[in-house]
Order: C-alpha cells, then sequence, then structure tokens
C-alpha cells in the first residue's frame, strides 16, 4: 500500500473512532495500553492520558523492517514519540500543546483522534471529537465533493436528514461553488483543505481537535476559518485541543498550555506561563 493510501486508512480510521461507541484495546509484550473512548459528553473529564509512551521500531533499510515483522533477531533502534506523557483536560478546557518539531504534539492528537494506539498507558477520551488534521486526507479522488461529504457524515452516524442539513452550510463556508460537484481530483490542495475544514467545523462536536489547521487557504479565508473556531469555542463545554508552533494564536484560543519535549512534559500551567517557557527554551 503506497504512503497516501496508508495516510488515508488512517484517517478514515480516524474518522470511524470519532464516532465509535466505546473502545477498549490491550496489548502484552511490549507492555499494557488500554484506550476508553466513549461518548458521554457529561463526564467532567474530557480526555486524559495517563503515563502513557508511544514507542516506534527504527529499522536500517525496509528488508529488515518487513523480516521484523516475522523475527526477533532483527535489530533495530527504539525511539518514543511520547515518553511518559500525563494529562487531564477537563470538560470545557481549552489546551494548547507547545513544543519544536517532533516534540511529539501530533501524535498526542492522533491518539486522542484514534488513528494510532499507544504502546503503553491509558487513553480516555469522553465526547465526540472534531478533528482539524491534515484537512485534505482521507477523500475519495473519484468522488464529488458533495459526494465525500455525504460519506463523511455516513461515517459519524447522521441521518438523512441531518446530512441533508449540514451540506448546504458546508458548502456555502468552503466557499466551492460550483467545483462542489466536481471530482476531488480536479481541485487544488487549498480547495480540499477548504472542503475538509467546511466538515471538520460543522459538525458541532463535544471535543475540538486543531493541528495546525488555522493556515488554509488566503489571509481572508484564514481570517474567517479563525472566527470560526471562535464561534465553536463559544458553545458551552466545548472541549478544545490545540497543537501550535505560534504562542500568539496559543493565547487567543486557549487558557491552558502544556510545553512538549522529546515526547515529555516540561510544562504544564496557565497559558500565559507555557508560552514564556516556550519562548525561553
Amino acid at each position: 500500500m503506497s504512503s497516501k493510501a496508508d495516510k488515508n486508512s488512517l484517517k478514515l480510521r480516524a474518522l470511524r473512532a470519532a464516532s465509535s461507541e466505546s473502545e477498549s484495546i490491550s496489548w502484552a509484550g511490549e507492555g499494557e495500553a488500554r484506550i476508553i473512548r466513549d461518548r458521554d459528553a457529561s463526564n467532567p473529564i474530557a480526555v486524559r492520558f495517563d503515563h502513557v509512551y508511544k514507542t516506534y521500531k527504527l529499522y536500517k533499510t525496509d528488508k529488515q523492517r518487513l523480516l521484523g515483522a516475522f523475527s526477533r533477531k532483527v535489530s533495530y533502534k527504539t525511539i518514543n514519540a511520547t515518553d511518559d506523557l500525563s494529562f487531564t483536560v477537563n470538560r470545557g478546557d481549552s489546551l494548547a500543546l507547545l513544543g519544536l518539531n517532533g516534540a511529539g504534539k501530533s501524535t498526542a492528537l492522533k491518539m486522542i483522534t484514534g488513528v494510532c494506539y499507544p504502546t503503553r498507558g491509558k487513553i480516555e477520551v469522553h465526547g465526540r471529537i472534531s478533528a482539524l488534521l491534515e484537512l485534505s486526507a482521507g477523500f475519495d479522488n473519484n468522488l464529488s465533493g458533495r459526494e465525500n461529504l455525504e460519506m463523511r457524515c455516513q461515517l459519524w452516524g447522521f441521518t438523512r436528514e441531518e446530512t441533508d442539513a449540514l451540506i448546504p452550510e458546508m458548502h456555502e463556508f468552503s466557499e466551492l461553488g460550483d467545483y462542489i460537484d466536481q471530482p476531488i481530483r480536479t481541485y487544488s490542495s487549498g480547495m480540499k483543505a477548504r472542503l475538509g475544514f467546511a466538515f471538520a467545523s460543522s459538525i458541532n462536536p463535544d471535543i475540538l481537535v486543531i493541528d495546525e489547521a488555522l493556515s488554509v487557504g488566503d489571509k481572508r479565508f484564514r481570517k474567517k476559518c479563525e472566527e470560526r473556531v471562535k464561534s465553536i469555542m463559544a458553545k458551552e463545554n466545548l472541549t478544545v485541543l490545540f497543537v501550535t508552533h505560534s504562542p500568539e494564536q496559543a493565547q487567543q484560543f486557549c487558557t491552558r498550555g502544556i510545553v512538549l519535549q522529546k515526547g515529555s512534559a516540561v510544562y504544564q500551567g496557565g497559558i500565559e506561563g507555557a508560552c514564556e517557557y516556550y519562548d525561553n527554551h
């Protein structure tokens, strides 16, 4: 399977995971990991990480990686993308994850959304998630924009009536005009991102996950995206997790912050203190 197909498969897995009622997973051998995922928006805890590790095996060649699936004798190195990470996000919190590239921010969000799973530790996610991650991934290039929106609504479990009510709103926000009925393969990357943002920001989530998604399109459309996020955040008890390299954006949208370095939390506290720590370290 190509890397592009892998990425699309992972995003579809995230959509399915976000709409699943419950999930409990455990592994033996490399330690134990457990994920609790449900739609209980009344739970005062939205997200909790309890001593979470995400370990990757690094092989020198693709051949060694293939052999490693069948034999423990093949040598490899390990790296912890997430290293003993613990934090709690209460219902209604807005939390920024700050850190340099490779700090483990996106890995944490991918585990929250179900794109990947921890090697060890426990993760709890309570409530329906909308993820503004790689916005253009997961589309079927042979379907039109409208058909892709319908497919995503089905994956989320929306009724036909709910889908028919949501799609005009998504179409209007995306500003795609007549292109909405053209195959996705004719779209530019920016058009795909607009469509992805329009869907993810229109489905009334309990938990909103944002990974550098506010750089969509030109300056005017980016401003429109920021206003949309603010309007979503005005919802009572909405929980926000926001990954960014920009302390200014973090302070604009969040009240708490965690600074990550090499997969570990080195600072947790108010957003001003987190941004100051990030700038000085």
